[in-house]
């Protein structure tokens, strides 16, 4: 199960919050605590966006704690949206190609979780892909299925309207198949504007799904505070400490969306 971490508010230094938080997701990657891997070392991804029309990625297949350049990278980059991915590979390959966040146009894309048996339905599953987005399709991830799905099912113009028709072929395409093992995931998409994140399982626990709350202060790993902006959110897959009052859990099977400063709750399937 892999880790990751989503901003968006004022403009902030990548290292900030990928990097410097005590438990932040360079921590994470040796040592999470809500993942079923403790350890996420095949590979990292950063996204960003900044006045251009498209966003920024960066991508490498070391384990986060031994890129230097993502250091200097984080560091020196200000966005006011942003995410951060460490992977630990279910079933696929160990290349850059497979690295998260995926992208497509202003489009951006990370996932937690698997496809239960998706050998058995990927054929299906890709068949169902608009042509020509189907030849962007670099790897055999789970994740670019879905998010390539989702982007042929309408998610450009309606993005939970189209990670929820993503879902139900999905669904479909275990039941017919006769796939035992639960879908389940969280997925942070964003457009350079809004940012959308989401969480599902056919059954059994949920991934998990927190945003932070107004006026936090993160302890760094040097002592020092980090002051998250009051118009500033983060979402991510488990908190940057263990102050319970900086985190709001996403119930199971719901949506989350933070735009014009606001973070808005509702069912998935609403």
């Amino acid at each position: 199960m892999c880790r990751w971490v989503a901003y968006s508010g004022p403009p902030l230094y990548l290292d900030e919050l990928l990097l410097r938080p005590e438990h932040s997701l360079l921590v994470q990657s040796r040592h999470a605590r809500e993942a079923t891997f403790e350890v996420n070392a095949d590979g990292f991804g950063i996204g960003w966006y900044t006045e251009r029309s498209t966003p920024g990625v960066y991508h490498d297949t070391r384990p986060a704690w031994n890129d230097w350049n993502l250091s200097s990278i984080a560091a020196h980059i200000r966005s006011p949206l942003f995410f951060g991915h460490i992977r630990a590979a279910v079933g696929s390959e160990v290349v850059r190609s497979n690295c998260h966040p995926f992208r497509h146009g202003n489009w951006l894309f990370g996932h937690n979780g698997a496809i239960g048996e998706f050998e058995k339905i990927k054929h299906e599953l890709d068949m169902q892909i608009d042509a020509d987005l189907y030849g962007e399709k670099i790897e055999q991830t789970a994740t670019e299925t879905m998010f390539l799905l989702a982007l042929t099912l309408g998610m450009q113009d309606d993005p939970f309207g189209g990670l929820c028709r993503m879902i139900e072929r999905v669904e479909a395409a275990r039941e017919a198949a006769g796939v035992k093992e639960s879908f389940h995931m969280t997925v942070a998409v964003a457009d350079g504007e809004s940012l959308y994140a989401a969480r599902y399982a056919s059954f059994g626990k949920q991934p998990s799904l927190y945003h932070s709350t107004p006026d936090v202060v993160l302890m760094a790993g040097d002592g020092g505070p980090i002051e998250l902006p009051k118009t500033g959110y983060l979402v991510l897959s488990e908190p940057l400490d263990e102050v319970v009052d900086h985190w709001q859990e996403v119930p199971e099977s719901s949506r989350l969306l933070i735009h014009k400063k606001n973070a808005t709750i509702a069912p998935l399937f609403g």
